[in-house]
Order: C-alpha cells, then sequence, then structure tokens
C-alpha cells in the first residue's frame, strides 16, 4: 500500500503546482495598456480597441482622449500612459527628444480639413473664403492644439489663391470668438450653433450628424500626420509596441479606415 500511497502523494503534488503556476502569475498574465490619444481618434480607437482585444486575448485597452498638447504634456509629468496617439508628428517628437518614449515615433495615420457650419447653415457660408466675411463667429482651438497649427497653415494657404480678399487670414482671425480645448469641442460648439464655422478634421465633420461640410480646395488643404510612441515610463513595453505596430499595419488601418482616415504621408 505504501508504494499507491507515494503515487498518490506525488500526483496530488503535481497538479498543486500546476494549480499555483497558473494561478500565481506564472502562466500569461492579462496586461492592460493606457493609451492617451488625440480628440479626433475617440471614435476610431473604440473599434480598434474591440478588433485588437478580439485578436489579442489577455489584452485590454483603456483609452483616454484630449488634445495631444495637453496629453503630452501630462505624459511629461508622469502619467501613467503606456502608449501615446497624436494628430502630429511634433508632440510624439518632444517625447522622443526628451527622452521619455521607448523607440522613435511611428506614422499611423493621415487626415485633411474641411470646414464645417451648422446643418441649417444660418450664415450663408459656401466657400472658405467667407470665412472673412463680417459677423462670421468662428470656433477655434488654443493654440497648442495640433488643429490650430494645421488650421492655421491653411488659412495661410487660402490668402494666397486666387480670387481671395486682401487680408483674409487677419480678417479670419478677427472672426475667432471662441478657442477651445480640443476638436471634439470644437465640433460641439458648431453642433450646437454657437459658432458659423470651424475648420477641423474631415474625419470630424465624416462623424456629426449634426454639421455641413465646405471643401478646403485641394492646393490650400493641409495633411495631417498623426504619429505614436511607446512611453518610456510604461510597465508593459513589449504589449505597447505590439499595438502600436498593429495600429499602423494592415488590420488597424483597416478600422482607421471606415472612420475617414487615410495612411500617413
Amino acid at each position: 500500500m505504501r508504494p499507491a500511497a507515494g503515487c498518490l502523494a506525488l500526483v496530488v503534488a503535481m497538479v498543486a503546482a500546476c494549480s499555483s503556476a497558473s494561478g500565481n502569475g506564472q502562466g500569461p498574465a492579462a496586461v492592460d495598456l493606457t493609451v492617451y490619444a488625440a480628440a479626433s481618434l475617440k471614435g476610431a480607437l473604440a473599434a480598434a480597441r474591440t478588433a485588437y482585444t478580439t485578436a489579442t486575448p489577455g489584452v485590454s485597452l483603456t483609452i483616454a482622449t484630449d488634445s495631444s498638447s495637453t496629453l503630452c504634456s501630462q505624459i511629461e509629468q508622469g502619467a501613467p500612459a503606456d502608449v501615446f496617439l497624436s494628430a502630429d508628428e511634433s508632440n510624439p517628437k518632444r517625447l522622443v527628444d526628451a527622452g521619455l518614449a521607448d523607440g522613435a515615433a511611428v506614422g499611423f495615420a493621415g487626415n485633411t480639413l474641411v470646414v464645417i457650419v451648422p446643418t441649417a447653415n444660418p450664415a450663408g457660408i459656401a466657400s472658405p473664403a467667407d470665412l472673412a466675411g463680417n459677423g462670421i463667429k468662428i470656433i477655434a482651438a488654443g493654440a497648442e492644439v495640433p488643429i490650430t497649427r494645421y488650421a492655421t497653415q491653411a488659412v495661410t494657404n487660402l490668402a494666397n489663391q486666387p480670387g481671395y480678399p486682401a487680408g483674409f487670414a487677419t480678417a479670419y482671425d478677427a472672426n475667432v470668438v471662441s478657442k477651445e480645448d480640443n476638436v471634439k469641442a470644437v465640433v460641439a460648439k458648431i453642433e450646437l450653433g454657437e459658432g458659423d464655422a470651424a475648420i477641423v478634421y474631415a474625419t470630424d465633420a465624416k462623424a456629426s450628424t449634426k454639421v455641413t461640410t465646405v471643401e478646403i480646395p485641394a492646393t490650400a488643404n493641409v495633411p495631417a500626420t498623426y504619429a505614436g510612441v511607446v512611453v518610456g515610463a510604461s510597465t508593459h513595453r513589449d504589449a505597447a509596441h505590439a499595438f502600436l505596430t498593429w495600429l499602423a499595419g494592415p488590420d488597424g488601418q483597416a478600422v482607421l479606415a471606415t472612420f475617414g482616415f487615410v495612411p500617413p504621408s
């Protein structure tokens, strides 16, 4: 009987050891990645989260969105993000240059600009030239928000287009009545009729059912390149790199494309 008892004890010990290994962190551990992302990515990343976590069991994504500049500053101050997805290339570069990123920035999406107006278009805006008209109320974002830099360049380009009034850029600036924290807040103001027009990303216009789009000529439009980095302080850098690679790859691009994003230029 002693050999049988000894075998039984050995089996029990082996089962216990296996249970301990799988239940106490010895097996694959679940990873929750915190992703800080530009406000204009909010809808697309909700869909990307579903696609990625379905394809990658054990990984979950917590997504926080705001203006790229605000999020970059929060990361510089020690906010616990794993991945930073910006609506421009300069904010990720800022983290790389400061030694706060793990590896180089990765371009993952592109966008263009449009003018949006409330669906009823009470100001009768028919072209970007009308943004310089008397009494037009333009909603913009703060100076550090990427959409503002892109819009400023677009306005400069428009001012050089044939048929645009002298002093177009100055008149446009004079018509800005509000500067919001991020592009989603800009769109919301137009949706509520609190402004006559705004320059936003084409993807934001596409996502809203309460605005009408006025196209900016291709000769004056400004391509926006979105880039991301893995945050150096991340405790899940391998998983963070895997997600960023996926987003920039074919599967991630397919999700982004459904929201109007294009490949980075």
